[in-house]
């Protein structure tokens, strides 16, 4: 008896002690794929910067207060096409291990490419025009210091941020991550202020309208505003940091984080697009208050919300400012060095493109309409970054296993349309209007 106890309680410690060292190996398996998670958790962050920047402020203030809620459904299907086209984006840069602009140089020819960089230069500087325009008045407005002054201490702090790549990748990734967490706080104080009308704007959430052809122009403004030309070209980019020595088994999981990685990140860009309108209705439309500027935004906001309101927009546009120069300074450097191989100085390409945008702080023009027609530029140059990546990511022989489906492909090609006609209405509107 005392032997047949003393086997049973052996047996039983013995289960015991497997089923707990299954559980730590249960564990430390879950911790390290956790670990591994978070450790591909990051480009598609600071590429949604450039869906949140002032210019978004710009069209999205402008949709809201002279449409009401009728424009959510672009910031809808904007965001659904983000999602795609970053996600292409990656999985070339992945699959092939070099980004968009240096597979164009491969597979295009010369007289083709250099059409496409001077699109992508141009794209470039109407990027960095909002993202200039945006911190400064945020400077400007929060703080009451003079325009000029205001840009000055953009590009100072500009030049820090791109700086700070000198420590890698990552640290750009936190730095820029704060940022967003900042604007995204900002529109959560602006949003319980604000009290919209969920149901009318869940109406027009789902259901498309356009009121008239100064809603076609702002509805395009939107698309360009948050489908950006520059980050589809960064994303390509910013992959590699994460894409070395892979096996073809590691490329695919790679490329499903960072499918994890987007739709996270573009759908929090989506939330702060969405609280943008959904503010602007609530408050200016309902209001009755025309606006013609975010300094007008601004300031009507505290006679209408408090100061609490007023200082949350500052705060965001600041945010939103500085992080989305940066991605435009890391967007252009990976434009002039890969489509035709000219190097160029980071501070020198940095001061070149933000002279747009200190001549018009300079010569008094409207900083809110400057932006708006920056974003519908964006939309017009929105193909010449498209196509060439449809092209590339169709062909097996240089994507490997990534390769597009045939659906991938129709859904492109589909989007591209929808782009081109959008441009086509909003050019007839223009000049018949």
């Amino acid at each position: 008896m005392y032997e047949e106890s003393c086997a049973n309680t052996a047996d039983v410690s013995a289960e015991h002690i497997v089923r707990q060292r299954t559980q730590i190996t249960d564990y430390n398996s879950k911790l390290y794929k956790s670990k591994s998670i978070l450790k591909f958790l990051g480009p598609a962050f600071v590429i949604s910067v450039a869906y949140i920047d002032p210019g978004n402020f710009a069209t999205n203030i402008s949709g809201g207060s002279k449409f009401n809620y009728n424009l959510l459904w672009v910031i809808l299907w904007s965001n659904l096409m983000a999602i795609f086209l970053q996600s292409l984006s990656a999985k070339l840069g992945i699959a092939t291990g070099y980004n968009l602009p240096q597979m164009c140089g491969k597979v295009f020819s010369k007289k083709t490419n250099w059409c496409f960089w001077i699109m992508a230069e141009l794209a470039a500087m109407a990027t960095n025009l909002a993202e200039f325009l945006g911190s400064t008045l945020g400077f400007y407005l929060l703080f009451n210091i003079p325009m000029v002054y205001a840009g000055i201490i953009t590009a100072v702090l500009s030049f820090f941020i791109v700086y700070i790549g000198k420590y890698g990748q990552r640290a750009v990734e936190f730095i820029i991550s704060i940022l967003v967490a900042v604007i995204c706080a900002a529109y959560t104080v602006e949003i319980f202020l604000a009290k919209p009308q969920w149901d009318l704007a869940g109406v027009h959430l789902l259901i498309p309208s356009l009121p008239n052809s100064e809603a076609v122009l702002i509805a395009v403004g939107m698309l360009g505003a948050t489908v950006m030309p520059h980050v589809i070209y960064l994303h390509s980019q910013l992959v590699q940091h994460r894409n070395k020595d892979l096996t073809a088994a590691d490329r695919r999981r790679h490329f499903r984080l960072e499918r994890l990685d987007i739709v996270i990140a573009m759908n929090i860009a989506f939330i702060v697009n969405a609280s943008m309108v959904l503010v602007s209705a609530a408050v200016f439309f309902k209001n009755g208050v025309a606006i013609n500027s975010i300094e007008e935004a601004h300031k009507s906001l505290y006679p209408l919300l408090g100061v609490a309101s007023s200082g949350a927009f500052g705060l965001a546009l600041i945010a939103s400012g500085l992080s989305s120069s940066a991605v435009g300074t890391m967007a252009g450097q990976t434009i002039m060095q890969g489509f035709v191989g000219i190097k160029i100085n980071d501070n020198l390409a940095r001061f070149v493109t933000m002279l747009p945008a200190m001549l018009i702080i300079l010569s008094g023009f409207n900083p809110m309409k400057a932006l708006v027609l920056s974003q519908v530029i964006l939309s017009f140059i929105l193909p010449f970054a498209i196509i060439p990546m449809l092209l590339i990511t169709k062909r097996k022989d240089l994507m490997g296993e990534l390769v597009n489906k045939p659906i991938t492909n129709i859904m492109g090609w589909i989007i591209t349309s929808v782009i081109v006609v959008a441009n086509s209405l909003l050019l007839f509107f223009t000049f018949t209007g």
